[in-house]
């Protein structure tokens, strides 16, 4: 498969008062994107759409069918500058899921996580987000991001709500040191504070880092206090900067060992894994890891 055909598609837009309507849209669930993992700042609502911030925007986002989006509190040009490549819109996910479905195992995957789409998200709120990730649970790690962005963000309103912008780099200083420690985030505040400090000085480079090789540009951000493999490997593939990253943890350890030890002599390390994942799904490793990541996460209680 080409990359021009892989990222090659049209939809209809229209703006409304106060919203977006995106029409042509397929291979994508709101369920299935928000809740596999890899975001932490959006909420369901009791009439199954969602509400988030990112980019510090409010937006609520709904499908009244499977092929068009409602985003509300939108205008044409933020969805031009940020909603349509936050989505990942130009991305064929049909052509990708039937080049992974050769794989029966990741066939049946993607039979129950077939909305999936890989959100491009700011790179530096990815990063605090997946330190604040480490040995935590989803419902805490949004609970911390919550409270770090109340104490330290812009506050936006929507529909009489009060949100907050995540903080920009430059207020996660030493000087936030009572403010981080309010979030509760325990020895990850360490971490937070070390980060921007780290990252005040030395602002990593997003276009060189998309640049270099997977190694190279996980050694770079593993140069930030706290940040290990598997943490960088999610801040490569959540922020959109490597679409090959393969993030291991135990639930894609539990399936990789249930449905493919028969590919390994011993059980794998995580970086066995990783290769092995590399060499299985190529350029599609990161979006394979979510429909098996979600899939383990619901059906291997």
């Amino acid at each position: 498969m080409s990359k021009e055909n892989e990222f090659k598609r049209s939809y209809r837009v229209e703006e409304l008062k106060n919203k977006v309507v995106v029409y042509g849209i397929s291979d994508f669930n709101l369920e299935h994107t928000f809740e596999c993992g890899q975001c932490f700042r959006w909420e369901k609502e009791d009439n199954g759409s969602y509400t988030g911030v990112a980019y510090g925007k409010v937006i609520n986002v709904s499908m009244p069918s499977d092929d068009q989006i409602i985003i509300n509190n939108c205008s044409i040009s933020d969805y031009n500058t940020i909603w349509h490549s936050f989505f990942d819109l130009d991305r064929d996910y049909a052509k990708i899921k039937q080049r992974l479905s050769i794989d029966p195992v990741m066939k049946k995957a993607i039979e129950y996580g077939w909305g999936i789409r890989l959100l491009n998200q700011e790179f530096y709120e990815t990063v605090f987000s997946f330190i604040i990730s480490q040995n935590n649970n989803i419902p805490r790690i949004k609970r911390i991001i919550s409270e770090l962005s109340k104490g330290l963000g812009t506050p936006i309103t929507y529909n009489e709500k009060a949100y907050y912008s995540f903080p920009e780099l430059f207020m996660l200083s030493q000087n936030a040191r009572d403010k981080i420690d309010a979030c509760r985030a325990g020895y990850r505040c360490k971490y937070i504070l070390d980060s921007a400090s780290y990252l005040n000085q030395n602002k990593l480079n997003i276009e060189e880092l998309r640049g270099a090789s997977f190694i190279e540009a996980r050694n770079k951000i593993m140069q930030l206090n706290g940040v290990g493999e598997k943490v960088a490997d999610c801040i490569l593939l959540f922020s959109g900067v490597k679409s090959d990253s393969f993030p291991v943890d135990r639930w894609v350890i539990r399936v990789i060992n249930k449905f493919y030890s028969e590919c390994f002599n011993a059980e794998p390390s995580k970086e066995e894994i990783r290769e092995f994942a590399i060499e299985r799904f190529g350029e599609y490793a990161g979006i394979a890891q979510q429909y098996l990541f979600y899939y383990a996460l619901k059906t291997m209680k």
